[in-house]
């Protein structure tokens, strides 16, 4: 089942997806094309992130793989929902997209054996961990600066129930910007897997109810420019469309970045 958060007639709802309707927990229904406004599906309660997750994206950054999951945090401030807004900040040269599984965590957790992970595991949804290139400095960093702006956290269009997703570990990944492939990789190559993932963090963090794990991004990251519409599509999962809009203030600067070219 597809689970979704979004307003229509001016009210904050809940509701489950069935083709091209959204039934609302009050019962009434709605057609996909009349949705106001659509929310992140979820209120995260923490959102952990994974810096280097495929081997073909740490080979494009020309970094080496990790020796254990590389980590950060994620600010709950960056949640932003489907066919909303990501801003282009006032100091970035380089903005890209990373389109990445995220992984819904059903009830508390610590010291999860890997084998037991996925009992811990509710559902799955798109996310796009929206990154500044220019502040991200060496995996050793926190990347927050480069990760945590407001809007830099796209999410949904919905969260789908872990029993709907049979293979988990092979869905295809493809990121389009202004309807142009750009990005495409398999979640069967992530150098650590979801069960991996649980039971390292779980061993020193409790993990809770609606926290959000990113499982990284695969090779195909490319610079976006305020006006460009990124669609973000993972198997099973649907696609998360959001347009880049422009933050800065400084006449130069876009001038600098785009070439004169009206973005």
């Amino acid at each position: 089942m597809k689970h979704a958060r979004f307003i229509a007639e001016g009210c904050e709802q809940t509701g489950t997806v069935e083709e091209a309707i959204v039934k609302a927990a009050s019962g009434k229904e709605y057609p996909l094309a009349e949705i106001d406004v659509w929310l992140p599906p979820i209120r995260p309660g923490k959102i952990i992130g994974l810096a280097l997750n495929y081997a073909d994206h740490a080979e494009e950054l020309g970094l080496d793989k990790p020796p254990e999951p590389v980590l950060f945090i994620k600010p709950n401030s960056s949640i932003i929902g489907h066919k909303a807004s990501i801003v282009y900040p006032e100091g970035a040269t380089y903005m890209h997209y990373e389109n990445e599984l995220a992984v819904v965590i059903g009830r508390q957790a610590r010291l999860v054996q890997a084998a037991d992970a996925y009992d811990v595991v509710s559902g799955y949804t798109i996310a796009n961990d929206v990154t500044v290139r220019d502040f991200v400095n060496n995996y050793y960093r926190p990347p927050v600066r480069a990760k945590g702006h407001d809007t830099f956290g796209p999410m949904g269009p919905y969260i789908v129930d872990k029993a709907d997703i049979p293979d988990v570990e092979n869905l295809n990944l493809r990121t389009y910007v202004n309807d142009e492939l750009k990005q495409q990789g398999n979640t069967k190559d992530l150098i650590y897997t979801i069960p991996e993932l649980i039971r390292f963090i779980s061993a020193f963090m409790t993990l809770e109810p609606g926290d959000v794990i990113l499982t990284g991004t695969p090779k195909g990251i490319s610079h976006v420019y305020p006006g460009d519409v990124t669609r973000l599509e993972i198997d099973r999962l649907g696609a998360l469309e959001n347009t880049i809009v422009d933050g800065r203030k400084t006449k130069e600067i876009k001038e600098e970045l785009t070439g004169g070219r009206n973005p």
